[in-house]
């Protein structure tokens, strides 16, 4: 079953690139496959095309953590805290903050 939603969302990806939903989806069913660097990828995608799309941050965070890649890992946080000010999404922002924390 998990090879089939991991199809579905690559073809949904694939119609529409620009949908944040879908991408985010297929970049969270990557980390459930255990396939890292592909999720990283993804997540990179979502952010590319959706900046303010604040999960991507907290949880392509977390994946590159996975990997070992811990100066990425809070840039990324870094980043999305950036972002999460801006938009005023102070519940997100304090998520990546304590993420953050827990690396330095």
């Amino acid at each position: 079953m998990a090879n089939s939603r991991l199809e579905i969302l690559k073809s949904l990806v694939e119609q529409d690139p620009a949908n944040a939903f879908t991408r985010y989806g297929l970049a969270m069913e990557y980390v459930n496959a255990g396939e890292l660097e592909t999720a990283v990828s993804e997540f990179n995608a979502l952010l590319e095309h959706t900046p303010t799309y604040a999960a991507g941050y907290f949880h392509g965070g977390q994946t590159l953590e996975k990997l070992g890649r811990t100066e990425d890992a809070k840039a990324l946080y870094q980043r999305g805290i950036d972002v999460t000010t801006k938009t005023g999404d102070g519940h997100t922002r304090s998520e990546l903050q304590g993420a953050l924390d827990m690396l330095s």
